[in-house]
């Protein structure tokens, strides 16, 4: 009987111990599951222009097949997530966002096949992929708006704003900006059964697609609310193209304009509410997805149900204001006349407001705007002092492509593919072919040169990635030391902690620190061309060691109640405190 009741006993012992197993595994495997849910908190991201970075086939232009080629070099920096500016059907009169087709890839790049072979490498390197969503126009050629221009009654129909005239209330008056308030440049003649003119986004051949208007006049039929049925359509079918890709394994959307889609909305309010719906069905069919706002305000995108949004640097790196390149005051510039605050002022606002929400970019540059390499910023320790800021501050990374090399912002290149812009600037000075070694075009392509999409750049000296490969001191190989040292770390990590050390009307050095969980870094940056000294209060640290950058004669001592950085002209230095 005692024989019986201890075998009964150990049975359920063995029973509890089973079912503790499988609880375990069971919690484990959710925490993995929600760990690869929000695999975003640790994406280093890298922007493709995608006729730009490698062309296969030989035609000038780049392809999908030579984006495969080079997955191996983009997972040796150190990247696990690409963004890709748009690869859908275009006629490329602004550089592919005005779409033609949102369901096929264009055939400059390949075929639909094609990017579905690029998902399925990608992934096999663990690497996450991120089209580019134009969503709030298409292009004048799009079916969707030959349809809508020819009737009242037809599918198509209200996918798109149409008017009889333009109101006397906007007339002679230009749009205001950030508040999508439209002035008369807004309304394009257009000649047809619909109306006389059609509202555009951005160039004349970008009709906007209809969201609603925030507060619809009465008096303007045209003006529809965000719940009407004509823009009601219209979120349906983006719902539709995102599940199209989506469901081919795409890993989520960078949104162009984003916070442009409801028209005469100054506080965005309907905007966000818009997005919030969105987002809302995006996350319930779409758990692992993610979406990128180009909203440039992480407060109003962060609410409206974004993961990440972008925060323009300004004057903090921008070396352009006006025209094509005009040299102006930037904080990372030698002569040492930028200053802190504005920027500040900004980025502490937005981190404060979105810090366990959301997340902030500060991407290193991008096809709208100026390389890191640009003028008077051209030296490989210049652009490693400005590298070491974006990668060691908090939010989600971005580099564009190439600027891990150090390519050059070309000025004087003609417009191409609508690169002028709606000013005086070229944003084709940031888009020149990928520079991948010392052979013909760079190794971009095998075309002759009246071929290519852009030129190369002509210095005999351009950077290149096979000679970087070689350099242990290359801008390249820093980037990657920068990047491995950030996976190393929750400091330094998306989430990690940041303060501003240095007094913030002193700019010079930028002292911040980086800490979660113990572990905590002190990052110093001096661009300009002199030694400099600063005391910042005490992080009561024994010892400061140096994790990277070259001292140049540069210290970290330990005080009461302040702490002294001396660090060397033009350079970066990260201290590891303990």
């Amino acid at each position: 009987m005692d024989i019986l009741l201890n075998n009964k006993t150990n049975r359920m012992k063995n029973l509890r111990l089973f079912f503790a197993v499988i609880v375990l595994l069971f919690l484990q495997m959710e925490t993995f599951a929600q760990a690869d849910l929000r695999w975003y908190e640790k994406a280093i991201f890298y922007q493709i222009y995608p006729p730009s970075f490698k062309d296969f086939d030989g035609d000038g232009i780049g392809d999908i097949k030579g984006i495969i080629e080079k997955l191996d070099y983009v997972q040796s920096i150190g990247i696990n997530a690409i963004w890709f500016t748009p690869m859908f059907s275009s006629p490329f009169k602004d550089g592919g966002y005005d779409v033609s087709d949102y369901y096929s890839i264009d055939k400059r790049y390949g075929t639909n096949d094609d990017m579905v072979q690029l998902i399925a490498k990608a992934h096999e390197k663990g690497l996450k992929l991120c089209l580019d969503l134009v969503i709030g126009h298409t292009s004048n050629e799009n079916p969707w708006f030959v349809e809508s221009s020819k009737g009242t009654n037809l599918r198509y129909s209200d996918y798109y704003i149409w008017t009889p005239f333009v109101p006397n209330e906007v007339k002679g008056k230009p749009t205001v900006r950030g508040n999508d308030i439209m002035g008369e440049d807004k309304y394009v003649p257009f000649k047809s059964a619909r109306g006389n003119y059609y509202i555009k986004n951005f160039y004349d051949i970008q009709p906007a697609l209809n969201f609603g208007f925030a507060n619809p006049n009465p008096d303007h039929p045209w003006e529809q609310s965000i719940d009407a049925p004509g823009p009601q359509a219209v979120q349906r079918e983006m719902k539709n193209v995102i599940s199209f890709w989506m469901d081919k394994g795409i890993d989520g959307f960078r949104v162009d304009l984003a916070s442009s889609i409801v028209k005469n909305d100054p506080g965005k309010k309907a905007t966000i509410k818009v997005w919030q719906g969105l987002n809302l069905w995006f996350r319930e069919k779409y758990p692992q997805g993610i979406l990128i706002a180009e909203w440039f305000n992480p407060k109003q995108s962060s609410e409206a149900g974004f993961n990440i949004d972008f925060m323009r640097g300004g004057s903090l790196v921008s070396n352009r204001q006006g025209g094509e390149f005009q040299p102006t005051i930037c904080y990372f510039a030698r002569d040492g006349k930028g200053q802190l605050k504005d920027w500040y002022d900004q980025f502490i606002a937005q981190y404060d407001a979105t810090k366990g929400k959301s997340y902030i970019s500060l991407p290193t540059g991008n096809h709208d705007n100026p390389r890191l390499n640009a003028g008077d910023r051209n030296t490989t320790d210049q652009l490693k002092v400005t590298m070491t800021f974006f990668l060691t501050m908090p939010g989600i990374p971005v580099i564009y492509y190439g600027d891990e090399i150090g390519m050059k912002f070309l000025t004087g290149l003609y417009n191409k593919e609508g690169s002028q812009g709606d000013s005086s600037k070229n944003r084709a000075g940031s888009r020149t072919p990928m520079q991948w070694d010392s052979t013909k075009n760079a190794g971009f392509s095998t075309s002759g040169f009246w071929n290519l999409y852009l030129p190369v750049d002509k210095d005999p000296d351009r950077p290149n990635v096979a000679k970087e490969e070689q350099d242990s001191n290359s801008l390249l190989n820093y980037t990657r030391k920068l990047i491995q040292l950030r996976k190393s770390s929750k400091a330094l990590s998306a989430d990690g902690d940041w303060q501003l050390l240095s007094d913030v009307n002193k700019p010079y050095p930028m002292v911040y620190n980086r800490s979660a969980g113990g572990e905590s870094f002190c990052i110093i940056l001096n661009p300009t061309d002199k030694n400099l000294t600063v005391d910042i209060p005490t992080l009561k640290n024994n010892k400061a060691s140096l994790v990277l950058g070259k001292a140049k004669g540069g210290y970290y001592k330990i005080g009461s109640p302040y702490d002294r950085i001396n660090i060397g002209a033009v350079s970066a230095l990260v201290f590891k405190m303990e």
